[in-house]
């Protein structure tokens, strides 16, 4: 790890003003703020971030969980993942935001991680995470080595050729579905950035994650109210129970009216380079009859676009059965 100097921001203002020294806020920030650091001490340990400057702000307190006033939930930027998931609040309202962050990483890291934290987690895959290796997003221009590499945990979906790095967050598959607002503090004021814009994909320029500036600060994360009589849920499928990523999950929210779909909406992870919303897939379903057959068709569309490479291709199935299993432990007894 190489040197730093550890800064305390005063107040939000202050961490934006100390944030706003750094050239960018993507890759390659000579200034990263620190809140849990399950992340950003990981990386700065693997020589992929050096910050010059990291700026404490975990004291700031943006660690609250509050009820809107229009019925909806506010997420302070450095609530732990642990205590988010077991809100009684979350639970209720939102089980598939609770369940999708007891299924991440484990207890421990869930007691250090954040929202903000999740909502910038990094991607794991193994040629990003090593300097000795060419990738675009570390090292933009530097090449792929992901390319005719090691596949099992990389996208399908959202890639592009210069990159095919998996977002790894399930949180953010969660907050995708529930058509989450990020809050940011910048030098020019706070703005509102839906969670549909927030992560950006790739293309030719895969460095530039997000479209936070130098000096910005997510302070917290706004969830509408869901109807009354929404269920929601969220699947994950991995190698292991505990401490692993998915190799496909998918989130749903789902309101029937008489057997049919009245809203649904469907959320993957684990097979994209960004948290994935299958909107062709809803559009299929919404106003028809739930039946199996209907979820399996909707459940192909949300993959015909997948561009599988030889270690990944099982996913392109497993995230059909994913999406299929998912709808159906929502449904229940109303699935035809």
């Amino acid at each position: 790890m190489r040197p730093f100097e550890l800064r305390r921001a005063a107040s939000v203002d202050d961490a934006v003003l100390l944030g706003a020294a750094s050239p960018t806020a993507q890759q390659g920030a000579t200034v990263r703020y620190l809140a849990g650091g399950t992340t950003l001490l990981d990386l700065m340990k693997l020589d992929v971030e050096h910050p010059a400057h990291v700026v404490r702000i975990g004291h700031l307190g943006l660690d609250r969980i509050e009820t809107a006033p229009d019925g909806g939930l506010s997420i302070g930027a450095t609530v732990r993942n642990s205590d988010l998931g077991h809100d009684e609040r979350v639970r209720r309202g939102y089980p598939v935001l609770s369940q999708a962050l007891l299924s991440g990483a484990s207890g421990q890291l869930r007691n250090m991680a954040t929202t903000a934290g999740n909502l910038l987690q990094r991607t794991r895959c193994v040629y990003f995470r090593d300097p000795h290796m060419a990738c675009n997003k570390r090292a933009p221009g530097s090449g792929c080595d992901a390319m005719e590499g090691y596949h099992r945990n990389l996208a399908l979906l959202g890639t592009s050729e210069h990159c095919i790095a998996s977002n790894p967050s399930d949180m953010n598959v969660a907050l995708v579905v529930l058509e989450a607002r990020i809050h940011v503090a910048g030098l020019h004021g706070a703005r509102q950035i839906p969670i549909a814009n927030f992560h950006l994909l790739p293309r030719d320029t895969p460095h530039i994650e997000t479209p936070l500036a130098a000096g910005d600060l997510i302070t917290h994360v706004t969830l509408p109210p869901l109807p009354p009589g929404t269920r929601s849920g969220y699947l994950k499928l991995r190698d292991r129970a505990s401490y692993e990523f998915a190799l496909a999950s998918c989130a749903i929210v789902l309101r029937l009216d008489g057997g049919k779909v009245d809203e649904i909406r469907i959320g993957l992870g684990g097979v994209a380079t960004r948290p994935w919303r299958a909107v062709q897939a809803e559009h299929m379903l919404v106003g028809q009859p739930l039946t199996a057959a209907a979820i399996k068709a909707a459940a192909a569309v949300a993959m015909q676009d997948a561009v599988p490479r030889p270690g990944n291709a099982f996913k392109v199935e497993l995230a059909r059965r994913c999406i299929v299993e998912a709808i159906g432990n929502l449904a229940g007894e109303e699935l035809r």
